[in-house]
C-alpha cells in the first residue's frame, strides 16, 4: 500500500467533474464512494501508525527513551508527509482500481429483470393460444 502512495501528488489538482460521475452515472454517489473509500484508508493508516509506534513503547530505559522518542518523531513525520487518504482515493477511482457497487441498484436491476421475464412469459402464452 506504501508503495502506491509514493506514486501520488501530495496536492490537491483540479478536476472535470465530468470524469467522477461517467462510472456512476451519479456526482452524488461518486462523493459517496470515495468518501468511504478515503475512510478506510484514514483507519488502515490508523491501525498502521499506531502499530508501529507500540513498538516503541515496550522499553523504559534513561538514554535508550531519548532515542526511541526521536525514532517515534521520525514515523510520525513519515505518516504525516503521506498523501491524504481522499487523494489516494480519488486517484485509485480515477485509475479504475477502485470496486464499488450499490446494492440499492442492485435490488432494482434484479426486479426490472424478473418483470422482464415475467413480460416474456405471459407474451410467450399469448403467443401460444
Amino acid at each position: 500500500m506504501e508503495e502506491k502512495k509514493k506514486k501520488m501528488p501530495n496536492t490537491t489538482i483540479t478536476r472535470n467533474t465530468a470524469e467522477f460521475s461517467q462510472m456512476t452515472g451519479n456526482i452524488y454517489e461518486t462523493v459517496a464512494v470515495l468518501t468511504k473509500r478515503a475512510n478506510q484508508i484514514a483507519a488502515e493508516e490508523k491501525r498502521e501508525l499506531h502499530r508501529k509506534i507500540e513498538e516503541f513503547s515496550n522499553s523504559n530505559d534513561g538514554i535508550d527513551e531519548y532515542y526511541e522518542n526521536r525514532e517515534q518523531i521520525e514515523v510520525v513525520r513519515r505518516f504525516e508527509q503521506m498523501p491524504k487518504p481522499a487523494l489516494v482515493a480519488t486517484e485509485e477511482y480515477l485509475n479504475h482500481e477502485l470496486y464499488y457497487r450499490n446494492p440499492a441498484k442492485e435490488d432494482l436491476e434484479q426486479q426490472r429483470m424478473e418483470e422482464m421475464e415475467e413480460a416474456v412469459i405471459a407474451n410467450q402464452e399469448v403467443a401460444a393460444e
